[in-house]
């Protein structure tokens, strides 16, 4: 019985090897990255790579944050991209050790609101003032939610986490539907503030500027330091910001 799969899954492989050699793809590399880099900043790049390089795959997994460090780390991704942390902030040693680290992009957090909600305004909010109201988060392992316990907790609070979803879009409807306010990434935030009819405020407090790194074994290869390259390219951090100015 053993054996009868160990053979269908060598013949799954070599058809994924054989429709490879068809569409010339000879290199997949395996990239694992937050929601936050998916959803504000990844897509363009790696539209542009592919058309560079049609020979090379970039298989793309989506994970929280800390899985990222992790999948990077055990060799299960041969790059990630996650969120460090605050900008200026130095991410624990331990998970990172055998990793090359480098400065990915920046972020601002903010806060999200249905329509006509007491807080809504213009001016930046401390955090600490809305800790009175139920909160809609991403599951354990996010950054973004262990930024919002840690904040909670400096302030002598705990959050009132009502609902753990697995997405900013999810985040986005629970709060369009009254269940709670939340955070999110300012660029992913924007274009549901006319669709679901949301509003933002900005977010006083430091550790909502954050920083996204990216990160490699020290022992990659060529082809996996190249795409490391493309993505850290100046030029495309220029028209990145350009594109976000619009």
């Amino acid at each position: 019985m053993a054996r009868g799969a160990a053979v269908l899954q060598e013949m799954d492989t070599l058809l994924l090897e054989l429709a490879d050699v068809r569409k010339g793809v000879v290199r997949h590399v395996r990239l694992a990255a937050s929601t936050a880099a998916i959803t504000q900043f990844l897509p363009p790049l790696l539209a542009a790579y592919a058309q560079q390089r049609p020979d090379v795959q970039v298989d793309v997994e989506e994970q929280v944050s800390q899985q990222v460090v992790s999948a990077v780390s055990e060799g299960r991704a041969d790059l990630g991209v996650f969120v460090a942390g605050p900008v200026g902030a130095v991410a624990p040693a331990p998970a990172l050790r055998g990793l090359e680290l480098s400065d990915f992009r920046r972020d601002e957090l903010v806060l999200i609101l249905p329509a006509g909600h007491a807080l809504a305004g213009r001016e930046p909010l401390p955090f600490a003032q809305a800790l009175d109201e139920h909160w809609i988060s991403l599951t354990a392992g996010a950054a973004l939610l262990q930024a919002q316990h840690q904040a909670a907790m400096a302030a002598g609070r705990t959050l009132k986490l009502r609902t753990q979803v697995r997405s900013f879009d999810a985040v986005g409807h629970m709060v369009a539907a009254g269940l709670g306010i939340s955070v999110l990434p300012k660029l992913a935030a924007l274009p549901m503030l006319k669709a679901m009819k949301l509003q933002c405020r900005p977010l006083a407090d430091a550790w909502a500027q954050r920083q996204l790194q990216l990160a490699v074994r020290s022992d990659a290869d060529a082809t996996v330091q190249a795409l490391r390259a493309h993505l850290l390219a100046p030029s495309h951090n220029a028209k990145a910001g350009r594109a976000r100015k619009k």
